[in-house]
């Protein structure tokens, strides 16, 4: 037996009989053995034996046999080889170089083989050698790997052939003067002359480094260096180097101009992305569309993405009309190319950390600390009104050694957290790609677990299956088409925590685990103990029931193209979409026992006195129909593209959901098993749809001058049918610069091109029916007699505007985009202003109508920014690397708003910043008690270590003496980020690679919250360390109060202390290092033992660290409201077959 000396082949074995994989067998077998003849080609050698035996036959009919044994195929030229010859042959377990020798021994025929191809050529004079000949040679990246899959063609014929798996080609009676074409998608394609050659290696350069790079637009695709608008685009790769679960977290930092902001970092929430700053109060949300139809970003995996465009401006969104005001993300999933046959197997294991925690006082000092607050609010220097005793305080620490429950000095995160969760992400890609068929198809299985996964119930996790396969067709030369599917099923498990207020919150945060280190969650036999003040145990997650989330989403994309005469194509789409959705909520009832008496019930938690259970159902669904005619010419040097369309989409989308309470067993959550006299459930339904016209015009003069035009007619059933249609045009222009000859003089130049655009988007997103009175049903319990009725009733809860209409976003931009040094220095720059018109807002209507207030088109917002983007890439021997760096910035300004005001800590009214801070300005802390009697104060309770807040005006105009919300609150500044900027290194040393990626924002007016200092509340809140060493004590000396940072510490007095000020702002500047990885790549000659095309191993961190001013224990990008943000530290392994 041959001896393997392929250790790899034994970690597969053993990864192949984990459990994790045990549900995934069915699915691999069939996939492996659908692919099993495909391996077989790829490990294919020259070793195999043949048996042939043959009388009298042609050699034509020997070399079809010989075919048909193996996975050799033979290229030739039948009037140069006499294929048609008869001969007689008997070989049996021979090599094919000693067939080939047999069969044309003593004939003028040669032969040459690489890999599976045998090439047939002849051995005639020398003039005929040097006339035509064979030409082979290897296709490599920039990166030295080799390409498969390449077209390698002579010029102006038929001839030709495709690379195989190791980048090779052979070509036979090529002749001296032949040119051949290499072309490949997302390379720049190359002409060389052959001449004498025989070999010609050729090393491909991918064209997102110059400016031949292809880029996708609305519908369709046109170079970068013809583009008019503003485009940015990012490879597939860069996001799925970062190794995040989520894609729209993968894009922070790509792309200038992106703002993608995260307040969680819970696995599978998604980030909030804005594309140049903010468009409407209403929604900004960017249009998603993925392979040519709107579709939902959670639906991607981040391994199945080729490419992601965002178009930014009108000149470039307006294509998508009515959905486009906040821009569009496109995003094209992988597919496959002609002459590639691989199956991958990548599995990613990690784990996740919180980056910060903050941290609290132990209970000696709670208590102390306690005791200062009950003197602070009596306001009496000669008691201090303790609620712990000094004797407790000074042996606390002895009783806590003798008995830890009852007198408990207990840690909160440490002991509710898990120290790490753990992931797992496994992916198995399949990809076949021949002259009339490219498949594409992958599964993949993710579960992360939550921080407080082993503390919950039922557990706390995210889980989510993707599958997807993509299929080209190509039926003749005229007509072609796809078929593409996708499914996704996701399962997000949630433990049941209490929060104030009992309510039940089902995300344990950094809030919740904020208690007092006096108590402790559980008694020494496991019963849980009881709180005061009105605050849960976090101790409930443990047995407090559960929130379970299902998602499953399928659809996909049938596609036809036809080329009816040449440069004319018509294209027909449709693509469905189908989601269903539930989502059980099962509350337990969770009981507090008494120590002493284990079976003693001492009360319930807030919000978990009874077992209830609500369950909704969502079902939905939407059809996109397209039809596009596509034409593309030229005279001369005038080029043009045209392009008409139309589109349909229509949804629907019904909702159900019933719930019941005072179960009396907590062990069944169905809703036949709850208490009949608390049943209730609801249900409600909506259709929407769209109807587009659309067309574009592209014109460049000898790519010199450059023109684009679009419009978009779109109907939308959101509105009154007098009102349902509007009309968005773009136009944008361009100039290239470095094509005119008084530019040619700068050698270093490559290219140079300015560009402008103006456009008009319309925005619709404001619920269903708004221009019609809706009704709301429902049902009153009477008596009738003696009886009690159930009686129907309905009223009319939302008022009629029937003329309301579009929001409509009109944008001017300029741009230049300039490359120097043969494309290896880049610059793009662009500026912009963009203005919403009839901005719906709500119309305020007397509160005796007993309506909402509807919506009005009365707003009005100004945005303008700028964004830049720089970057260098050069090889030097083995040794290839990148830096790419961009900035941007923006400031939303709202306009007339019809006389409304959105007020609060954060304001919307005319003149301000969108969302700026409006609060008091603040003049340090009151010192001393006379300096208190001379100053105006909010109320009564103020006291010394208290805010001073600053007198600005009065009912004159100017200060009054008194601090009033009305007269001295002002303006405190933006709360939106500013100066946002992020980048990427890339190096590479022969296998090795190394990435990192950067990113923050250069300026941000951030708040310190009340539950990041936690200084008040009742006894179960806790006190920060970093508060506890720097706040206004009596107990501190002169200096130290002065250079206090917090004020003293209060249980009531807190109006003064929270009523919104500048004290608590600070500058949320922050430089983060997002991610780094380490790959590598195994040698070629290990790979091949291993009947192999790829092995790579890698490691990957996120959120290495940040610098930044941010309250001790909180991230730059976390809320105590919301799940941690988390370090990841992840190993990953690729197989290629």
């Amino acid at each position: 037996m041959k001896k393997n000396n392929c250790k790899l082949i034994s970690v597969i074995k053993s990864i192949w009989k984990s459990k994790l994989l045990m549900a995934m067998r069915a699915t691999l077998f069939v996939v492996i053995i659908s692919i099993s003849q495909v391996i077989a080609t790829n490990t294919y050698s020259q070793n195999t034996p043949l048996s042939l035996d043959f009388k009298n036959t042609s050699i034509k009919k020997i070399l079809s046999e010989v075919e048909d044994q193996s996975d050799f195929y033979f290229i030739y030229d039948a009037t140069v080889v006499d294929v048609e010859r008869k001969i007689s042959i008997a070989l049996k377990n021979k090599l094919i170089p000693d067939i080939l020798n047999e069969i044309f021994e003593n004939t003028n025929v040669a032969y040459k083989i690489t890999d599976r191809q045998i090439a047939l050529t002849s051995k005639n004079s020398e003039k005929t050698i040097q006339q035509q000949k064979t030409v082979s040679g290897k296709v490599t990246d920039s990166s030295s790997e080799p390409l498969p899959g390449v077209t390698v063609v002579v010029k102006n014929t038929t001839q030709g052939t495709v690379t195989n798996g190791d980048g090779e080609y052979v070509l036979a009676n090529v002749p001296d003067n032949a040119i051949l074409q290499f072309s490949f998608v997302g390379m720049k394609s190359q002409e060389i002359e052959v001449g004498s050659q025989a070999i010609i290696n050729i090393q491909m350069i991918a064209e997102t480094i110059g400016l031949e790079e292809v880029v996708a637009i609305g519908y369709g695709t046109m170079k970068k260096s013809d583009l008019t608008g503003s485009v940015s685009s990012v490879q597939g790769e860069l996001i799925s180097d970062r190794q995040t679960l989520q894609l729209s977290q993968g894009l922070q930092g790509a792309i200038p101009g992106l703002m993608v902001t995260k307040t969680g970092n819970k696995p599978g929430d998604d980030a909030t992305i804005r594309i140049r700053g903010i468009t409407s109060i209403n929604n900004s949300n960017p249009l998603y569309i993925i392979d040519g139809v709107p579709g939902s970003i959670s639906d991607i995996n981040p391994n199945d993405i080729a490419n992601i465009s965002v178009l930014k401006d009108a000149a470039s969104a307006s294509i998508y009309g009515s959905r486009a005001a906040s821009g569009v993300i496109l995003i094209e999933t992988k597919r496959a190319r002609t002459g590639t046959a691989s199956l991958n197997y990548e599995v990613k294991y990690s784990i996740d950390v919180p980056t910060r925690l903050p941290e609290y006082v132990g209970a000696v000092q709670s208590m102390k600390l306690y005791n200062e607050s009950r003197w602070n609010d009596a306001g009496n220097t000669g008691s201090e009104y303790p609620l712990f005793e000094q004797d407790l305080i000074e042996n606390y620490a002895t009783l806590h050694a003798e008995d830890p429950y009852a007198y408990p000095d207990y840690n909160w995160l440490e002991n509710t957290m898990d120290d790490f969760a753990p992931a797992q992400n496994h992916q198995l890609t399949y990809t076949m790609g021949t002259e009339k068929l490219k498949t594409k198809a992958s599964l993949s299985y993710a579960k992360s677990d939550k921080l407080y996964n082993d503390i919950a119930e039922e557990g706390a996790y995210y889980e989510r299956m993707n599958v997807r396969v993509n299929n080209d067709l190509t039926i003749n030369n005229f007509i072609s088409g796809t078929i593409d599917f996708y499914y996704s099923r996701i399962l997000d498990k949630e433990g049941v925590v209490g929060n104030n207020g009992g309510t039940i919150n089902h995300t344990i945060t950094p809030l919740s685990l904020g208690f007092n280190p006096g108590y402790t969650p559980f008694w020494e036999n496991g019963r849980a103990t009881g709180t005061r003040a009105g605050y849960n145990n976090p101790a409930i997650l443990k047995s407090g029931g559960s929130n379970t989330l299902w998602e499953n989403r399928v659809g996909g994309k049938i596609s036809l193209d036809i080329t009816l005469v040449k440069d004319l194509q018509i294209s027909m789409i449709i693509s469905p979409r189908y989601n269903d959705t539930k989502r059980k909520d099962w509350r337990k009832k969770v009981p507090y026992y008494d120590r002493d008496d284990p079976d003693n019930i001492t009360g319930y938690a807030f919000g978990a006195n009874s077992t209830f259970l609500n369950e909704i159902r969502n079902e939905s669904y939407n059809v996109t129909s397209q039809l596009l005619v596509n034409y593309a010419g030229n005279i001369q040097n005038h080029n043009f593209n045209l392009m008409a369309g139309y589109e349909n989409y229509s949804s629907f989308s019904e909702d159900l959901s019933a719930s019941s309470d005072q179960f009396e067993l907590s062990t069944f959550p169905y809703l036949s098993r709850g208490n009949e006299n608390y049943l209730s459930n609801d249900g409600n339904a909506y259709e929407l749809a769209y109807r587009s016209y659309f067309g574009r015009l592209i014109y460049n003069y000898n790519r010199k001058y450059l023109l684009q035009a679009n419009f978009r007619y779109d109907g939308s059933s959101r509105f009154h049918s007098d009102y349902r249609w509007g009309f968005f045009p773009s136009v944008s222009l361009g100039w290239v610069l470095s094509e005119e000859k008084f530019m040619k003089s700068f050698s270093s130049l490559s290219f140079l091109k300015i560009r402008t655009s103006w456009g008009v988007l319309g925005n619709d997103r404001i619920g269903n029916y708004p221009y019609q009175s809706t009704l709301n049903f429902g049902s009153n319990l009477l008596y009738e007699g003696n009886n009690i009725v159930s009686v129907l009733n309905a009223k009319v809860t939302d008022f009629a505007i029937e003329d309301i209409s579009w929001e409509t976003t009109e944008t001017y931009g300029f741009g230049i985009d300039a490359y120097f040094f043969n494309n290896k220095l880049r610059f793009t720059g662009d500026y912009y202003k963009k203005t919403t018109h009839d901005m719906l807002l709500a119309l305020e209507i007397p509160d005796y109508m007993g309506v909402s207030n509807p919506d009005q088109n009365s707003g009005k917002m100004n945005t303008k920014g700028w964004e830049a983007e720089i970057g260098y890439s050069n090889k030097t021997g083995d040794f290839s690397y990148s830096v790419s760096a961009n900035l941007s910035d923006f400031i939303s300004k709202m306009g007339d708003l019809g006389g409304t005001e959105f007020l609060g800590t954060q304001i919307k009214r005319e003149g301000s910043e969108f969302n700026e801070w409006y609060g008091y300005k603040s003049d340090g802390l009151f010192q001393t008690e006379e300096e208190l009697t001379d100053y105006p104060t909010l109320n009564s309770t103020v006291r010394v270590g208290d805010i001073k807040l600053l007198d600005i005006s009065g009912p004159d105009g100017k200060p009054d003496g008194i601090i009033s919300p009305d007269y001295d609150r002002v303006l405190l500044g933006g709360s939106m980020p500013r100066f946002m900027y992020g980048g990427n290194i890339n190096m590479k040393y022969k296998n090795v690679d190394l990435s990192l990626v950067f990113q923050g924002v250069g300026k941000q007016n951030k708040r310190i919250l009340p539950d990041m200092v936690k200084p008040y509340g009742a006894v179960e809140q806790e006190i920060s360390e970093e508060y506890a060493k720097h706040y206004w004590s009596a107990y501190n000396t002169t200096e130290e109060n002065l250079n206090a940072k917090y004020p003293r510490i209060t249980r009531s007095a807190t109006t003064q202390m929270f009523a919104f000020s500048d004290f608590w702002m600070f500058n949320g500047a922050y430089f983060r290092l997002k991610n780094i990885m380490l790959g590598y790549n195994l040698p070629s000659r290990f790979v091949e033992k291993c009947k192999m095309q790829n092995i790579r191993v890698y490691g990957n961190v996120s959120n290495v660290f940040s610098i930044d001013n941010y309250y001790p224990g909180w991230d730059p990008e976390s809320s105590p409201s919301d799940y941690w943000i988390t370090r990841t530290f992840l190993f990953g392994l690729s197989v290629t077959f």
